[in-house]
C-alpha cells in the first residue's frame, strides 16, 4: 500500500472508532439543533452564536463531568473526529466558495484581505513570543484565528501546529469572545457617523469583512447596515477563507527545522522543502472551489454539501471541547485573552487604517 492509499485509507472509520463517533455525532446534531431553536425562540436576538461555539461549549462541560468516566472507550473515536473529520471538513469548506465571489469586489478587498492577514500574523507571533511569552503553539493558533476566519482557521492549522487539546480551546476562545465584540460594535460606530468620514458604505463592507474574525459575525455586521454591504462584507471575509492553503503551507514550511539535528548545520532551500509535511486537505479545499466555480453543482447538491460541512466542522470542534481540561486552561493564565484582547484592537485600528490606506490608491 502506497502513502497515498494510506492517506485515503485513514479517513474511514474502523470498529474502534463507532462508540466515539456516534457520540461526537449526536452531540453534533444536537448543537446544530440548538442553535437553530435559540435563534427561533429569541426571535433572532441572539446573533452571531454558531454552532461550532455551542460545539465546544457543551463538549467542554461534558468532557470535564461525564466524559472523563467513559474516555477509554470512545477516545479513539473522538480522536479521529479531531483529525480526520477535521480534515474533511476543510475540505468540503470550498463549497462555500467560488472564484467568482472574488470578481464581484475586486483588487482592493483582495489587497485588504492579504495585508490584514500578513500583519496580524506576524504582529501576534512577535507580541505572544516576544513580549508576552507565551508558548508558541498558542501563539500561532491565536494569529491563525484572527487573521483568517476564526475557529475555522484555529482548528485547520492544528494539524500543521500540532498543538494539544487545551491550547487550540484557549485560541478559539479569543475569537469567540473579541468577534462577538467586534459584531456589535462595528455597527454602532458606524451609525454614529464615526467610520463614515473614511469609509463609504461598500468600504465599510470591505472594512468588515478584512477585519471581523468569524464569518457568522460579518454576516451580522454587515447585514446590519444594508443587505448590499453585507454581502460585500460576505465576499470580501470568503475570499480571506481561500487564502487558508496557501497559508497553511508556507506555516508547514516556517515550522520545519532549518538546522540539522546533529551538527546544527543549516539545510538548504530544497531540502527543508522536502522536508515539509504538505497540508493536502488545504489544497483539496482550493480544488473543491475551483470544481465548485467551473462546474454547474444543482442548489440541492450544493446545499447539502453545505449542511454536510457544518456537521463535520460542528464535530470537530464538539471532539475538541470534549478532550479539553479546564485545569490546562488555568494553567495558561489571562495572557492568551490579553494577545487577543490586543489584536481585536490591531483589527479595528490597524485593519482600518489598511483598508482606507487602499482606498487611496
Amino acid at each position: 500500500m502506497n502513502a497515498f492509499t494510506q492517506s485515503v485509507a485513514s479517513y474511514f472509520p474502523r470498529g474502534q472508532h463507532l462508540a466515539g463517533l456516534i457520540v461526537v455525532l449526536l452531540g453534533s446534531l444536537f448543537c446544530l439543533w440548538l442553535n437553530i431553536s435559540l435563534d427561533t425562540w429569541t426571535n433572532g436576538r441572539i446573533v452571531g452564536l454558531s454552532s461550532l461555539t455551542l460545539a465546544i461549549l457543551i463538549g467542554m462541560v461534558l468532557g470535564n463531568t461525564i466524559y472523563p468516566k467513559v474516555a477509554e472507550r470512545l477516545n479513539d473515536g473522538v480522536c479521529f473526529a479531531k483529525g480526520e473529520i477535521l480534515r474533511l471538513a476543510i475540505m468540503f469548506y470550498g463549497f462555500k466558495l467560488t472564484f467568482t465571489q472574488v470578481a464581484s469586489v475586486g483588487m482592493p478587498a483582495v489587497m485588504s484581505d492579504a495585508l490584514v492577514l500578513t500583519s496580524t500574523f506576524l504582529l501576534t507571533y512577535w507580541l505572544g513570543t516576544r513580549w508576552l511569552k507565551i508558548d508558541k503553539k498558542t501563539t500561532l493558533l491565536i494569529g491563525s484565528g484572527a487573521s483568517i476566519c476564526g475557529a475555522a482557521a484555529v482548528i485547520a492549522a492544528e494539524p500543521v501546529v500540532k498543538a494539544e487539546a487545551h491550547k487550540v480551546t484557549i485560541a478559539v476562545a479569543t475569537v469567540v469572545v473579541f468577534g462577538t465584540i467586534a459584531m456589535l460594535l462595528y455597527p454602532f460606530l458606524y451609525s454614529l457617523g464615526w467610520l463614515q468620514p473614511w469609509l463609504s458604505a461598500q468600504d465599510y463592507g470591505v472594512y468588515t469583512g478584512s477585519t471581523i474574525h468569524e464569518v457568522a459575525q460579518v454576516v451580522v455586521a454587515g447585514n446590519a447596515i444594508s443587505p448590499e454591504v453585507g454581502d460585500t462584507a460576505v465576499v470580501t471575509k470568503m475570499i480571506r477563507v481561500m487564502m487558508l492553503a496557501p497559508f497553511l503551507l508556507i506555516l508547514s514550511f516556517a515550522l520545519t527545522p532549518s538546522g540539522d539535528t546533529k551538527g546544527g548545520k543549516k539545510l538548504s532551500f530544497i531540502t527543508r522543502a522536502k522536508q515539509v509535511k504538505i497540508p493536502w486537505f488545504a489544497f483539496i479545499f482550493i480544488l473543491i472551489v475551483l470544481l465548485h466555480t467551473w462546474l454547474n453543482i444543482s442548489v440541492s447538491l450544493e446545499r447539502t454539501m453545505v449542511m454536510l460541512d457544518d456537521l463535520l466542522l460542528t464535530m470537530a470542534m464538539f471532539a475538541l471541547g470534549l478532550t479539553t481540561h479546564l485545569s490546562a486552561i488555568r494553567q495558561a493564565g489571562v495572557k492568551p485573552l490579553l494577545l487577543g484582547a490586543i489584536m481585536f484592537g490591531w483589527l479595528i485600528i490597524g485593519g482600518g487604517l489598511i483598508n482606507v490606506g487602499i482606498g487611496f490608491i
